[in-house]
């Protein structure tokens, strides 16, 4: 088997404390899952093929795993896909410091339009709700990690307390805002946030209902900024591999789909009324 080298650009950026958390905490997990079973670092760094020097480097902290590397621990050491599923968060600490930095951003922006397809977004979360999406990662992050991202992530929300406020156009999903997350009292409280939040005079929210017999948005989340300047950044699940653009040609690609998302969803008032009556069907 193929072994690994140490190549640059895998490294944790000492300034990102959210990313440190996630390596981190990855890492741990690894060496625990490890010594569990009874084996060393040298043995294991055959069996997935990397040498004994990275596999302590990735489960002290110090470098990012690769897709791969995680993907034959899991298999190594029998983790039924925990150790796997660490892709869709150790993936985001590999973006270009631009795209983790998007918070940074939508506080610059005097339009910011999301469309979501699996969750409630982030700049909409209440703190219970988003504790209990973060607390559900597989591996599980430390307690005080999960506080740090929590606060990090309520503290994007400034954006609804600017002035002049910017313009603010969501579209959710209708499958996330049936799931119960949390239990019953967060979710009436996630709920009649979006309620209020829906209602600001400068917010336009809009659902997507399950039976939309055509939908433009199968390819995942879409977040559009557009800054004084004249400038935009955007960023999709599904185009130019999810890393951000400012090229106008690309932009336009990303703005006709989300107009198009919008024309297929629920009217603003259509959307606050159904979210009323998933709240009374609680």
């Amino acid at each position: 088997m193929t072994v690994e080298v140490d190549e640059p650009g895998w490294e944790v950026d000492p300034d990102d404390e959210w990313g440190i958390a996630v390596i981190t905490t990855v890492g741990r997990q690894l060496r625990l899952r490890r010594e569990a079973v009874g084996m060393r670092a040298a043995d294991f760094g055959v069996a997935v093929g990397y040498g004994e020097d990275l596999v302590y480097k990735v489960e002290g902290g110090k470098r990012i795993p690769r897709q791969e590397y995680l993907d034959r621990a899991d298999e190594v050491l029998g983790a039924g896909g925990l150790i796997a599923a660490a892709w869709e968060d150790v993936k985001k600490v590999r973006y270009p410091k631009r795209v983790r930095e998007l918070g940074k951003l939508e506080a610059k922006a005097v339009e910011i339009a999301l469309y979501e397809c699996h969750i409630v977004p982030g700049l909409l979360q209440t703190r219970d709700h988003a504790r209990t999406v973060i607390g559900a990662a597989q591996p599980p992050y430390a307690p005080e990690d999960v506080e740090r991202m929590v606060a990090a992530r309520l503290a994007r929300q400034s954006v609804f307390e600017r002035s002049p406020a910017p313009a603010l156009s969501f579209v959710l999903e209708e499958g996330p805002l049936r799931r119960p997350i949390g239990g019953t009292m967060v979710w009436r409280e996630q709920l009649e946030r979006l309620l209020e939040v829906g209602r600001l005079h400068n917010v336009v929210l809009q659902v997507m209902p399950t039976n939309c017999d055509t939908h433009s948005g199968l390819d995942g989340r879409i977040e559009l900024l557009k800054f004084p300047d004249g400038t935009a950044v955007g960023r999709s699940d599904g185009a130019f591999n999810g890393r951000p653009i400012t090229e106008p040609k690309d932009l336009r690609i990303l703005e006709l789909r989300y107009g198009t998302i919008r024309a297929q969803a629920l009217s603003p008032g259509e959307s606050l009324a159904f979210i009323e009556q998933l709240l009374g069907e609680t």
